[in-house]
């Protein structure tokens, strides 16, 4: 049967143990399948990578003036620290991320100067939101004051000091939030947060980390999107395509009159053609598939006859999306009846090809059941794409 562990172009390591379901298969709508596949793509470990770009990035406020005539004014600096991240409960994938921000604030009035440290914390709403042609894109929500939480680390300070502190708290909350919304539209850190589905398991760099305006589509019809781009002839074909070279061997097989005529077959399975039978979006996705066999059969009569035999076993493959998250390519086996044989002979050689007639339709069965046998394991025809994720990323 094929290596389970075959390379399928664009996937790497895809082909993973099988698991059956009690009761057969357990098959999902491709529009489930999107949902569960941004489920599980989106994790809080992903969503780490994605804003760890912002840890270490420095924040300078100020100075700033305060109070009548400016007699009092402050400036205050820091580096943001490494993001905390909880998913949101609720129904909508969403994630909460803290980033915390340790300033060190320079107070003055009257000429004197207060220096303490302040304990900031900034609040973000990330959300995947799925787009166009297969992108994950990891939205934030602009950042305002309200997100924004400010503690100074001061025991104890004067009264004329106390007054400052709440125009200050207020002053670095704005700030702050002008230079976190920043950050995050800067192109780099922006860059990190696109996903490009289709480049990361092909192994290219994405034309669309750059991107700014994206055509948004819900999470149902990314799943749709994804059976039509990822599911194409060329993987169909890199799993199927294993079947080439297979040999077939048959007899010796006595036949005629008192068994007077010995009949070997030898040959193998060429490499499948396969048509993509096309569709509408979210249709299932259907293929033509014809493999050929070539034989070549020795009918030994007083001497040895050689013929050649040219066959199509028609299959029909639909891809299929499985729990939990799978794609499983599912082909129901051929029969004797639907395959096409043509004998081929010259000169004197083809007086005897009626003796091959009575042998046809063992051929015919033997070639299916290598086929079958071939095909019979959904090891070799199962894609696990969470752990394709994984292994690209």
């Amino acid at each position: 049967m094929m290596d389970v562990q075959a390379k399928v172009k664009g996937f790497g390591k895809l082909m993973r143990p099988f698991e059956e379901h009690p009761g057969g298969q357990d098959w999902l709508e491709y529009e489930e399948f999107g949902e569960r596949f941004i489920a599980y793509a989106v994790t809080e470990e992903r969503i780490v990578a994605a804003v760890s770009g912002m840890t270490g990035r420095g924040v300078s406020i100020g100075p700033f003036s305060l109070g009548p005539a400016g007699l009092a004014g402050f400036s205050a600096e820091g580096a943001l620290g490494t993001p905390i991240v909880k998913r949101e409960p609720g129904a909508e994938l969403a994630f909460v991320v803290k980033i915390p921000l340790t300033l060190a604030v320079e107070i003055s009035l009257g000429g004197r100067r207060l220096r303490v440290a302040a304990v900031v914390e900034i609040s973000l709403t990330l959300r995947p939101r799925t787009a166009q042609p297969l992108l994950v894109v990891i939205d934030v929500a602009p950042v305002t004051a309200r997100d924004v939480s400010f503690t100074l680390r001061a025991e104890a300070v004067e009264a004329a000091w106390e007054m400052l502190l709440d125009p200050i708290a207020g002053l670095v909350k704005r700030e702050v939030a002008t230079r976190v919304n920043g950050i995050i539209s800067d192109p780099k850190f922006r860059a990190e947060r696109v996903f490009d589905i289709e480049a990361i398991l092909d192994g290219y760099r994405s034309p669309h980390r750059n991107d700014t305006i994206f055509d948004w589509i819900d999470h149902r019809d990314m799943g749709a999107r994804f059976f039509q781009r990822i599911v194409t002839v060329d993987r169909v074909h890199s799993v199927l395509g294993q079947l080439g070279g297979r040999p077939i061997e048959i007899g010796p097989l006595a036949e005629g009159p008192r068994g007077a005529a010995t009949v070997t077959v030898s040959g193998a399975i060429g490499q499948p053609r396969i048509f993509d039978r096309g569709g509408d979006l979210g249709e299932l996705r259907v293929f033509d598939v014809v493999v050929p066999v070539g034989l070549d059969i020795t009918v030994d009569v007083l001497k040895a006859n050689k013929y050649r035999a040219d066959l199509e076993v028609p299959l029909i493959l639909t891809a299929r999306a499985a729990e939990p998250l799978q794609i499983v390519i599912d082909v129901p086996p051929p029969t004797a009846e639907e395959i096409q044989l043509l004998f081929t002979a010259t000169g004197l050689r083809a007086r005897t090809l009626a003796r091959l007639a009575g042998i046809r339709k063992q051929i015919a069965a033997q070639v299916v059941a290598v086929v079958t046998t071939e095909l019979a394991d959904p090891a070799g025809r199962t894609i696990d794409v969470g752990a394709a994720i994984d292994e690209a990323t």
